[in-house]
């Protein structure tokens, strides 16, 4: 890794710290060549601290370390990027992340939508929502319905017409996300599944 320390005249360069699970940004620190050397040394990130005027590793007081998963260098060789395992709160504040968000994966519109869904079973009635109505017919309607868009989602991937099967494929996936939050559970747990059969197998 040949970084260029001497670009910036306090021989610093920034490090963005991102959590290599949930892919959110942490925190930005700064690091001199000893620091790198340290963090890659120990497997735990370490800074140089322009307060202190030394290196310091995060956690080493309240024992939420950055835990390196991988470290990359940017173009310019002039900037950082540290993919990380947390061990509690990045945030001397106690948030998980500087910018005060929580630290949780999500999935996009996806889990914009299982928001919707949520906000629909709580404070909908049936005669408002179509979504808050298939609750209120219970987990049997909300299954079959699962039932049924699968089987049109199979009839119409052996035709030729693709807006037929992209159709019918979202409403798979919105009635399977309804379905879900009937059981009590949400698109995470899914993931989680298949995240550790793909462990299990490489």
């Amino acid at each position: 890794m040949a970084l260029n320390f001497d670009k910036n005249q306090d021989n610093l360069v920034p490090a963005i710290i991102q959590d290599v699970r949930t892919k959110n940004v942490l925190m930005l620190g700064y690091m001199n060549h000893e620091a790198l050397e340290q963090t890659m040394k120990t497997g735990k990130v370490t800074f140089f601290s322009r307060t202190k005027n030394r290196l310091w590793t995060k956690g080493e007081e309240s024992g939420n370390f950055l835990l390196v998963e991988d470290i990359q260098e940017d173009c310019d060789k002039d900037t950082l990027l540290i993919r990380v395992t947390p061990e509690g709160p990045t945030c001397h504040l106690g948030t998980d992340t500087c910018w005060g968000e929580d630290n949780k994966i999500t999935y996009g519109f996806l889990s914009d939508l299982e928001g919707i869904i949520a906000s629909r079973q709580k404070n909908a009635s049936g005669d408002q929502s179509y979504v808050a109505s298939l609750f209120e017919k219970g987990i049997n309607k909300i299954a079959q319905k699962v039932g049924e868009e699968a089987i049109e989602v199979v009839i119409e991937a052996k035709d030729a017409h693709d807006d037929r099967f992209l159709n019918e494929s979202a409403d798979l996936l919105f009635h399977f996300l309804i379905l879900q939050r009937a059981r009590g559970f949400s698109l995470d747990r899914v993931v989680d599944v298949l995240e550790e059969r793909h462990k299990a197998v490489t």
